[in-house]
Order: structure tokens, then C-alpha cells, then sequence
């Protein structure tokens, strides 16, 4: 084979490989190296040009090649002719911002007169990975509401992903002068879970006033997915008609939303309906209403905050949450003391994600 060939085959490795001569000169550098360290853009030349470290830069004369951990390892190896390896924490950028991940790099001479190095990162593809992650986190983190009022009504959530990406999507819009809260959860953690959440946000027809319609459209399009019967979606939906102080509701299968009215206490608003999968296919959801009166506040959960465990295996439960509930004067306040007491209660280790919207009414 040729050597075009075998840079071929190495530019497939999704761990990182390079060489270099005694001088730092990089001899080859392979496609999983030059995306992991770095912004260069080069297979080879000099360290710095392929790393991409700025122009006019050379290895050992600017400041910040005092700190670099790569060309350390490189020149000990120079010097004493032998292997040496070392597990760094470098940097991964994404989206503008800046995390750390493990890489470990492994260097030793491949010629009897220690003129040729080969080097070996480990942890190149889970930068990558690392790097993807982050990029899924910054979209999701875009399909947050992102304001404090919507439609003249003052709301507030959290969003705690457990794994980074997670499967709860809280949304808040305004259709014809009325405010909607949507609250979904689906199936699983991680990134799989977010993909499924995303289709919620696409798939959830904001242009439809009824929301029992909304989510049986929801649910067609969740049955042409062909998902197995591992998947589903619960939904709590919510529209907020301050023109004639009317709460309109739909669920599919998740925690009923909870009213705390301003002198009466609490009311759980329940109307059994499944959540959104290929179990019930043809099922048609509808949307029920009740009064409001201005003072009251409304809550919504996902069964994260519900199900929230201590190191006793005590579940936070629906009670502790009304609790809270019951305690606040706003929406922000009801969703700051939630967040307190789930840490609090939890020691901080949260193994679902915990999710939740308040409304001031």
C-alpha cells in the first residue's frame, strides 16, 4: 500500500494518531487528532500550525505553550527516548462555550535513534462524543421558554436534565390572546430521550386552540415514528383564558396539574386519559375546563418531581409538592422553594429529570 493509503486508513480512526521527528515537526497527523486538539487544520508541518495555536506562533515561544500538557509530554519523550504517557484535561468547545474532557495520550520513539515518534490519544472519540453532547444540550437549551410573562401572565420553570440532554420539554405560548403551558415527558434519559422531545416540540401543533385535537394530531404523528412499546409520551397542556378567567386542560397520561385557589386550598385536576403511544393508538383526547379567580396560583410537574428519592428510598410525593405549593406567593417563589426542597430532599442526586412550570393567574 501506499503511504496516501495507509493516511487514509489512520484519517478513519476515531482515536487520535500522530508523528513527529526530535525537532516537533509533525510528520502526520490523522482527522480524530486534528478535530480533537484544536482548531488547526493541517496533517502536518509544524506543532503549531497544526494545532492551530495562531499565526505566526511558535512551539516554546508564546506564554501559553508553557501550559500546554501535549507538547510537555512530547518533549520528555524527546529528551529521554523512551514512552511516556500522561491523562490530560483538555478543552472541548461547542456553540461558543468552553467544557473539559479526559484524553489520555500515550508517545514513544519508533526508531532506534529516537529521530521518530508516534503518538496515541485515547479519549479523541469520547472528546467528540463529549463535544456532540454539548451541541445537543445548547439546542435543547433553545427550546426553553425563554421569557417571564407570556400573554400578560407571569410564569416560571425549572429544568433539570439528570444526564445533560434530558426528555422533559417545557413550552409556553401565546395563540388568540391566551396563554398555553405544555409540559411533556417521555420515555428514557439521555440523548435518545431528547430526540424524543424534540419531536414533541415540532410535532405539537401550536396553531390549534383545542388542545385535546393537539395532542391526538400528537399522537398520529408519534405512531408514524414506529416507535416500540418501550416509547411514550405523557403531556400535561394548559390554556390560561383571562378574558373569561376559564382554565382549559387536556393530559395524556401525566401528573394532573395542580390549582391552588387563592381561599379554597388545593384542587388536583384529574381527567384519566393514556399517554401518548401505540398501546391505545385511535385514542381522541379532549379538552375540559374549570374557573379560575385572580390570586390563584397553577402548577405543573413531571413525575421527576413526584418520584424525586432520598437515601431512605422516600419518594418526594405529590403531598410534599402541594406543600410547597401552599407556602408560595408567586409562581417564581413556588418554583425557587421547589427547587430547594428537591435538593434538600434529595441530597442533590437527582435520577430523573425534574421539571416544572407555575403559573400566577
Amino acid at each position: 500500500m501506499t503511504t496516501g493509503t495507509y493516511k487514509k486508513i489512520f484519517d478513519r480512526f476515531p482515536e487520535g494518531v500522530f508523528v513527529f521527528d526530535d525537532k516537533f515537526r509533525v510528520r502526520f497527523a490523522n482527522a480524530a487528532f486534528r478535530r480533537s486538539f484544536g482548531e488547526g487544520t493541517k496533517a502536518k508541518g509544524k506543532l503549531s500550525e497544526v494545532l492551530g495555536c495562531g499565526k505566526g506562533v511558535k512551539c516554546e515561544d508564546g506564554k501559553q505553550c508553557h501550559g500546554c500538557t501535549l507538547l510537555k509530554i512530547m518533549r520528555e519523550a524527546v529528551r529521554d527516548k523512551t514512552e511516556k504517557t500522561e491523562t490530560v484535561e483538555k478543552e472541548v468547545k461547542s456553540q461558543g462555550r468552553t467544557d473539559k474532557a479526559s484524553v489520555r495520550i500515550r508517545v514513544f520513539p519508533v526508531d532506534e535513534k529516537g529521530k521518530l515518534f508516534l503518538g496515541l490519544t485515547a479519549g479523541s472519540y469520547q472528546s467528540e462524543m463529549e463535544r456532540d453532547l454539548l451541541s445537543a444540550q445548547r439546542v435543547q437549551q433553545r427550546l426553553l421558554p425563554a421569557g417571564k410573562s407570556m400573554g400578560g401572565v407571569p410564569y416560571s420553570f425549572m429544568y433539570i436534565p439528570c444526564l445533560g440532554v434530558g426528555g422533559d420539554l417545557p413550552d409556553v405560548y401565546e395563540l388568540n390572546g391566551q396563554t398555553y403551558g405544555v409540559l411533556a415527558d417521555v420515555s428514557g434519559k439521555g440523548v435518545s430521550a431528547g430526540m424524543l422531545s424534540a419531536f414533541v416540540k415540532a410535532g405539537f401543533d401550536r396553531k390549534q386552540p383545542d388542545l385535546g385535537k393537539a395532542l391526538s394530531t400528537l399522537a398520529v404523528k408519534f405512531n408514524e415514528l414506529g416507535q416500540d412499546e418501550r416509547s411514550y409520551i405523557t403531556v400535561a397542556a394548559v390554556r390560561i383564558d383571562k378574558k373569561e378567567q376559564k382554565l382549559r386542560y387536556a393530559l395524556a397520561g401525566h401528573n394532573a396539574p395542580i390549582l391552588l385557589k387563592n381561599s379554597l386550598g388545593i384542587n388536583e385536576i384529574e381527567t384519566p386519559a393514556p399517554p401518548i403511544s401505540n398501546w391505545i393508538p385511535e385514542f381522541s383526547y379532549r379538552e375540559n375546563e374549570l374557573p379560575y379567580t385572580q390570586g390563584d396560583l397553577l402548577a405543573l410537574v413531571t413525575d421527576g418531581v413526584t418520584e424525586c428519592m432520598n437515601a431512605k428510598g422516600e419518594l418526594f410525593g405529590i403531598e410534599r409538592t402541594e406543600s410547597v405549593l401552599m407556602q408560595s406567593h408567586s409562581a417564581e417563589d413556588f418554583i425557587g422553594k421547589l427547587k430547594t426542597a428537591l435538593g434538600v430532599f434529595s441530597g442533590g442526586k437527582f435520577s430523573d429529570d425534574i421539571t416544572a412550570i407555575a403559573f400566577d393567574l
